[in-house]
């Protein structure tokens, strides 16, 4: 919603601001239709090229996801810490091996069914049972399964990171287009260099309309666009790192009590619970 309020509140000042200032809105919208399918027509064109497939479809995917809000909301980490919380007490109660279950049918296991907001989230639960299933086995100290963890989380922001990427190439490529879209105008302007001024007049102005639209559409649309997603991924970065944490914590020889401690440490602090609020989520569960 407040993506939506913030592009009316953008439009509507820039050209509520030409309006009042005696600005003809006529000139502007007789031209838009073609300036826009020049501008977006082209930069798509190029977007495509400039893009692998899976690339463009992550693209397509994400976008939607602006007008959404976050899911990664102080609930849901809490949600996420009782369940680790539950595993490694179970872990630590009757011994690793009784947690094998868990980890190789976890969606028929009654301590993730029992959070299904996370629980029923296919990169998480993936996340936890792959390094659970390590620490099962017991081939690797908790050296070896940190770097894979941070292996893991940085393929994970790569591929996230790649259609912000993208979109952030299309905004700067925006202005160009615009250009291209004015330029063409000129030359058509000039094919016409015998008409009245009047009507000169208002070919140049639709032609202007380009470069307008090109640098509106950059920095007005696409630009907070995927700066908006940026931060978004980074959100979905920080649950891996909150696992991360309270797994290693474990291994390390920590309480379950403590452990989660590591994890909801590394949260940021607008999502962050408090000591109190985390045992109080924890007891009650």
């Amino acid at each position: 919603m407040i993506v939506i309020v913030g592009y009316v509140v953008s439009m509507g000042c820039i050209f509520g601001v030409y309006v009042f200032h005696g600005g003809n809105i006529k000139v502007i919208l007789e031209a838009l239709p073609f300036e826009l399918i020049t501008i977006f027509g082209g930069a798509l064109g190029a977007f495509a090229v400039n893009n692998q497939p899976k690339v463009l479809k992550a693209t397509i995917k994400l976008i939607p996801q602006a007008l959404k809000g976050s899911k990664y909301t102080k609930a849901r980490f809490m949600e996420l810490l009782a369940l680790l919380y539950d595993i490694l007490q179970k872990a630590r109660k009757e011994g690793l091996m009784a947690i094998e279950k868990d980890v190789e049918e976890p969606h028929e296991s009654p301590i993730f069914n029992k959070y299904p907001n996370v629980g029923h989230d296919h990169h998480v639960v993936e996340f936890i049972t792959d390094y659970l299933r390590m620490m099962v086995s017991g081939n690797l100290n908790s050296h070896e399964i940190e770097n894979l963890m941070d292996s893991e989380i940085d393929t994970h922001h790569a591929e996230a990171h790649a259609p912000v990427a993208a979109i952030a190439r299309l905004a700067g490529a925006l202005p160009a287009f615009g250009i291209v879209a004015a330029v063409l105008g000129v030359v058509n302007t000039m094919g016409s260099v015998g008409q009245p001024p009047a009507v000169l007049g208002g070919m140049i102005a639709s032609a202007l309309v380009g470069t307008f639209l090109g640098i509106l559409l950059a920095y007005g649309v696409v630009e907070p666009l995927g700066g908006l997603l940026e931060q978004k991924s980074e959100d979905s970065a920080k649950e891996l790192q909150c696992i991360k944490s309270t797994l290693l914590a474990s291994m390390q020889g920590y309480n379950p009590s403590t452990a989660i401690e590591f994890g909801r440490k590394v949260l940021f602090s607008t999502e962050r619970p408090t000591f109190l609020e985390l045992e109080n989520h924890v007891r009650k569960k």
